[in-house]
């Protein structure tokens, strides 16, 4: 098998579309609600029941990728997520909707079978750059879906966008059978091995580590994009939701800069970059944190984290695949619930305490998560030197 660069950018492109139909609603709940009748407060379960659908596709669907061919099953997940999508666009009552929401959650999973599928169809001393190409969809999809739904609501309802991404999603799904290459695997074990073996991995020192370093790197990520509009769009600025959508555009820069950081891990040095880009997280609130006066400061601070954020998610998945190159699949999924939890407490956290203390408040929240995952990377790393040192010679 082989990866070539059209290849790369038809994986990207699976995560990109496929991640941003589960952030597709954020811009357009009120719009929604008003057209479903969902009272203002239980618009969050509509973003809430694509989360939850996707973390039952982390433990269920992603470790059959340890056992199948991963193309078809990659073909199968798109097209059953594009299913969802055309349900959720055809709802007319709130329980349509989020059941097209949850089916749609539950496969968009197809981004963790298809970073783990990329990193196995890539030379052992190409890996991380493929890693960081592809995870760059991701990034595109999460900042991309707001700029996205809310063109096309604008322009046609909020409809609009689950239809025009259904399709699309279709459409990858032929080009997935056309154009990549099959996987001969022999299955070793049954489902229920696979699962037991996604268990193990929570057992294991070096899972453990970088799970919780990303965790609370993307609870420093979802403090700053859930609770950004807030400052934005109160005093002095009174920014509209467009305009604060073009935020977005200042992370998608700093995200797509730090698609280096494959290329360092293929050099050896994934360590490195995770500690470095924890640090500059951290800084990156210095700058963030002043979005009451200086939109310039905020700017910054964006693509400082972005490009942290990252950075590290990069390395961190570069190293896992690595160490367990026989269920990358597993490891990823695994991995990735992390991520999840991190995301949801990251989002919930920095609005709470926006009410009691501002920005600010929310500041220090974000720079506290970036902190805590540099202790846990502090904490490993001697850990692992410790090892090496007692080890037998």
């Amino acid at each position: 098998m082989s990866l070539t660069f059209g290849r790369r950018m038809l994986l990207a492109t699976i995560c990109a579309v496929a991640v941003a139909t589960i952030y597709v609603a954020q811009p357009v709940l009120v719009q929604l609600g008003h057209d479903l009748g969902v009272p203002a407060a239980d618009l969050g379960w509509i973003v809430a029941t694509g989360q939850v659908g996707y973390l039952v596709g982390l433990v269920l669907l992603v470790p059959l990728g340890d056992m199948l061919d991963r193309r078809k099953l990659i073909a199968g997940q798109l097209l059953l997520a594009a299913a969802g999508m055309t349900v959720a666009a055809a709802a007319s009552r709130p329980w349509f909707l989020l059941a097209g929401l949850a089916m749609t959650g539950l496969f968009a999973v197809v981004v963790q079978t298809t970073v783990a599928y990329a990193a196995d169809l890539a030379a052992v001393t190409d890996r991380g750059r493929t890693i960081g190409v592809v995870t760059s969809g991701v990034i595109i999809g999460i900042l991309g879906a707001r700029v996205f739904a809310g063109g096309l609501a604008a322009l046609w309802g909020w409809r609009s966008s689950y239809i025009a991404l259904a399709a699309l999603l279709v459409g990858l799904t032929v080009l997935v059978l056309k154009l990549l290459p099959a996987e001969q695997r022999s299955v070793h074990g049954t489902y229920g091995e696979v699962l037991r073996s996604l268990g193990a991995l929570f057992r294991e020192r070096l899972f453990i580590s970088r799970g919780l370093i990303t965790f609370f790197l993307f609870a420093s990520f979802g403090a700053l994009w859930s609770g950004l509009a807030l400052p934005l769009a109160g005093q002095p600025w009174r920014l509209t939701t467009a305009q604060i959508g073009l935020f977005g555009i200042a992370g998608l820069a700093g995200a797509l800069g730090a698609a280096r950081a494959g290329r360092w891990a293929d050099a050896g040095r994934a360590n490195v970059v995770t500690g470095s880009a924890l640090a500059l997280l951290a800084v990156s609130w210095l700058a963030s944190g002043q979005a009451t006066w200086s939109l310039w400061l905020v700017v910054v601070g964006v693509v400082l984290l972005d490009f942290a954020v990252q950075a590290v998610h990069v390395s961190n998945q570069h190293v896992l695949t690595d160490a367990y190159a026989h269920r990358t699949s597993s490891a990823i999924g695994g991995y990735m619930l992390f991520y999840s939890l991190g995301s949801a407490l990251g989002a919930t956290a920095t609005t709470t305490l926006y009410a009691v203390a501002g920005w600010t408040g929310s500041a220090v929240l974000g720079g506290t998560f970036a902190l805590c995952g540099f202790l846990v990377w502090t904490v490993s790393r001697r850990a692992t030197t410790r090892v090496r040192q007692d080890a037998p010679v």
